[in-house]
């Protein structure tokens, strides 16, 4: 015990731990000073020096139906692909008046992106100088449930709709960008893809392997002077969110706003909505064993809820 005060009136130990907690508040300090630049001052890149082209997946709903009419608006012509002919003739027809740039449209099922599939897209791409490629298509659960509740074709959907999309368009459009020595590869993954998430473990796992995937070949194509993103937002007021907006749920266009303004810049993971970038840092700050709880706690209840609406609606369908 003497030995252990002494220690503790040791001059010396005190001024050591004086300079350490001195240099963590400043450290901090000036994490907070360059986020803060980066989410409220720091310049949008020209995007139109990157290329002639923006190239969005899942582009006639939500965030990427947000990406291609920002794109638009700054003056790039955008190739549209998606599930329904419809509905991207109908975006592309609304870009056209807004905006008066060229839009091209792809109808292709991600669900079935095969050598015939990929072969059409390529067909149109290929000629293209393409400087941006938003790669958003994707699946997720319909609500959170146990992976061994999912159904097969739900197993199958998940990999091929998140995963096997974005492999196969960044394989067929990044050698152009590495020829053309520019362009920006923006993977839209989720929270999901970078925190523990109990009940949706499958989506997460597939957000996990783009943010990794992303990280790889960022590094890999910085010599060549493009970037390679991946967007990790928290909830987004999208149909496939099944939310309304809020403080904490940004609107598409509200989110690709701010979204936009990252691309270029070479930051890898980005959380561009800058209220998911706190929520971020405190779902972080937590021990894991309390976040991952507090998770699993919130994702129940929505499974709860899920599983008496789907009791509802066979109950419906037996009366009618």
């Amino acid at each position: 015990m003497d030995q252990l005060a002494l220690l503790t009136n040791d001059p010396r130990l005190t001024l050591a731990a004086t300079c350490v907690g001195g240099c963590v508040i400043a450290l901090f300090g000036l994490k907070v000073i360059v986020n803060f630049y980066k989410y409220f001052l720091r310049p949008s890149k020209n995007l139109k020096k990157l290329g002639e082209w923006a190239v969005v997946t899942g582009a006639t709903d939500g965030i990427g139906k947000a990406y291609a009419f920002k794109f638009a608006k700054k003056g790039l012509n955008v190739v549209l692909i998606s599930r329904t002919k419809s509905k991207l003739d109908d975006c592309a027809a609304e870009i056209k008046e807004k905006y008066g740039v060229e839009v091209k449209v792809i109808a292709c099922d991600y669900s079935n992106f095969d050598d015939k599939a990929r072969a059409g897209v390529a067909k149109v791409c290929g000629k293209l100088d393409v400087g941006i490629l938003v790669n958003n298509v994707g699946v997720s659960y319909v609500y959170p449930k146990y992976f061994s509740e999912l159904k097969e074709e739900e197993v199958d959907g998940l990999m091929e709709m998140n995963v096997n999309s974005t492999t196969w368009m960044t394989h067929m459009i990044l050698p152009g960008m590495m020829e053309r020595k520019r362009g920006s590869i923006v993977n839209v993954a989720s929270a999901a893809g970078v925190n523990t998430m109990p009940l949706l473990a499958q989506y997460s796992a597939a957000k996990g392997y783009i943010t990794m995937f992303t990280r790889g070949l960022s590094v890999e194509c910085a010599k060549k002077n493009v970037t390679v993103s991946v967007v990790t937002p928290f909830y987004v007021a999208t149909k496939l969110a099944k939310m309304r907006k809020a403080l904490t749920v940004p609107t598409p266009p509200a989110f690709v706003d701010m979204a936009v303004r990252w691309i270029g810049h070479g930051d890898v993971v980005v959380q561009p909505f800058w209220i998911h970038g706190v929520m971020g840092w405190v779902v972080n700050s937590l021990p894991t064993f309390l976040s991952d709880s507090v998770i699993m706690g919130m994702h129940a209840g929505i499974r709860a809820r899920g599983i008496k609406k789907d009791a509802r609606k066979a109950a419906e369908g037996k009366g009618n």
